[in-house]
């Protein structure tokens, strides 16, 4: 009979989930792990500058990719990765951690090594992890492949993060190939599938003005193509928030634009609310995209879809899948919906010229003119991801952000994961400088790798959304100046990269058409005054200045 090694069975169990590259960083624990990933025929190593950075790009990758997996080292490297693994898991993205740690002897006789905190338990970090992961394991050379499906399985099905901790001699260990498939979507109940129907068709036979709201767990789940059909049959208002900004065609007729409840545009809040019947799908509401959780529904008139539950005016259905709710939905379109209400054109205003000296409204008026179908956005959070919140995006462009858990300096490695998983899509990335101060390392990754994003540093002199929520002129919220056109060239022996510094909307304008033109990483420094903020920003900021002083 056929044996593997637990390491090879990994290896195999992640690309039957379609995982094509592993990120991390090396350290005496993986590195034979690491010898057989180099071996793989299929799975590339990808290294980071740090595990927190490696932990990012597993998330972008995993985004855009379905699912990512991330490789550190016992201890110092896997506590360095943890940040980054709760934004998966806050944020539901199936990032599988690998964790090489030391032998099963060591562990067992309590031995103190390095990495460890020197008392004997090895568990401390398992169960930290097991606070941001669906689930996790301790591999054996006993329990390895059931354990590896089962983690695997739940991440999978959860869209949250999996946690494995392997020992350099269980890494090497003999198995058995694998057996069977994975198993990697819940199944629905057919009686709550029908019981779903019956409610939801009670609600919409009568309405006539039907609305669709979807967010970011939509867009987890990969569910565009089924939304997309609903809007064909009827354009009903529909709208995304800003974490799930995407995954509605912006172009297709129906949307009205980003809902953010009483901080956004007051035309969109009403065509959203004021329904008979609003359809809600895979939306979670959080503090930063509803100013405040400005929100409001009568839960009477919504159907909400979730990942693996529905319900219909509060009365709940499981378990039941948003595809499969979706499916029933369409049914009760083609039948009902030629009596509601499409969406009305919207009326837009003849927006002025921008200004001459680059500010928010400049920078984002030139920056819609430069994006083209099939671009993926990455947002910082603060003033990058609520000035996004205004463009209209082509078809097939979609918009990463992390307003949820809002780890600063998080979209700089992920957009080196997403680029990674989409080598051939043209990746802008838009960061402000006090976050890319955290993170600013893997732009050597990416010159090394050959990417060629496009990259806008929003240079206003700090922290300009603490600025705005508290302190406006307090030290803590400065930062130091750096060169950042200069910064390419000191993180790259052989930089391949283009730079420039712009403070006016002409100068913006025309860097752009050269970058329209060319295919190389280029990075562009854009000065902006310090207290100038998009105006969703200044709402968001007044909302949580009031929540924190109680």
């Amino acid at each position: 009979m056929k044996t593997l090694t637990v390491t090879d069975y990994l290896l195999a169990r992640l690309e039957e989930i379609g995982v094509r590259h592993l990120f991390g960083v090396p350290g005496d624990y993986n590195l034979q792990f690491l010898d057989s990933v180099i071996a793989h025929p299929t799975i590339r190593w990808v290294g980071c500058t740090n595990e927190l950075n490696a932990a990012y790009a597993a998330d972008g990758y995993g985004r855009c990719n379905g699912a990512a997996a991330l490789l550190t080292t016992f201890g110092v490297g896997e506590l360095s990765a943890l940040n980054g693994i709760a934004g998966s898991y806050a944020e539901y993205v199936p990032v599988l951690h690998i964790v090489g740690a030391p032998v099963s002897q060591a562990q067992q006789q309590g031995d103190c090594v390095h990495h460890s905190l020197g008392d004997g338990d090895f568990r401390h970090f398992l169960r930290i992890a097991g606070e941001v992961s669906a689930a996790h394991a301790i591999l054996s050379t006993e329990n390895s492949t059931q354990a590896i499906d089962e983690v695997l399985e739940q991440a999978m099905q959860q869209h949250r993060p999996g946690y494995l901790l392997l020992a350099t001699d269980v890494a090497q260990a003999k198995v058995a190939p694998p057996t069977r498939p994975l198993v990697l979507e819940q199944t629905s109940s057919a009686t709550a599938r029908s019981a779903f129907r019956q409610a939801a068709e009670r609600l919409l036979s009568d309405a006539r003005r039907v609305s669709l709201l979807a967010d970011f767990l939509a867009d987890r789940w990969r569910l565009q193509p089924l939304l997309n059909r609903l809007r064909q049959r009827r354009a009903i208002p529909c709208a995304s928030l800003l974490m799930g900004k995407g995954v509605l065609d912006e172009q297709l007729p129906g949307y009205v634009g980003t809902y953010a409840g009483q901080g956004g545009d007051e035309a969109v809040c009403a065509a959203i609310e004021q329904a008979d019947v609003t359809l809600s799908v895979g939306v979670r509401f959080t503090d930063t995209i509803t100013a405040g959780f400005t929100q409001q529904f009568d839960a009477q008139r919504l159907i909400e879809l979730q990942p693996h539950s529905a319900s219909v005016a509060g009365e709940r259905f499981a378990p039941l899948s948003m595809a499969d709710a979706l499916s029933e939905l369409d049914a009760l379109f083609q039948r009902y919906g030629a009596l509601w209400q499409e969406a009305q054109p919207a009326l837009h205003a003849a927006q002025p010229a921008p200004a001459a000296r680059l500010g928010q409204q400049a920078f984002w008026q030139t920056l819609q003119d430069f994006l083209q179908p099939g671009d993926l956005i990455l947002a910082e959070q603060g003033t990058a991801a609520f000035g996004a919140a205004a463009l209209r995006l082509p078809s097939g462009a979609t918009l990463l952000v992390q307003p949820l858990w809002g780890s600063i300096g998080y979209t700089l490695p992920a957009a080196f994961g997403a680029q990674t998983a989409e080598p051939t899509r043209r990746i802008i990335l838009i960061i402000g400088d006090g976050s890319a101060q955290m993170t600013i390392q893997e732009l050597s990754s990416m010159m090394r790798d050959d990417q060629q994003p496009v990259i806008f540093i929003l240079n206003n002199q700090g922290y300009s959304v603490e600025r705005a929520i508290h302190g406006a002129t307090q030290r803590y919220n400065d930062i130091a100046q750096w060169n950042w056109t200069a910064l390419p060239q000191a993180l790259s022996l052989h930089c391949p990269a283009q730079s420039w510094r712009v403070m006016e909307t002409i100068q913006l304008q025309e860097v752009l058409k050269l970058v329209a033109r060319t295919r190389r990483l280029s990075l562009i420094e854009v000065v902006m005054p310090q207290d100038d903020l998009p105006p969703l920003l200044r709402k968001v900021a007044a909302a949580l200045h009031q929540r924190n002083g109680g």
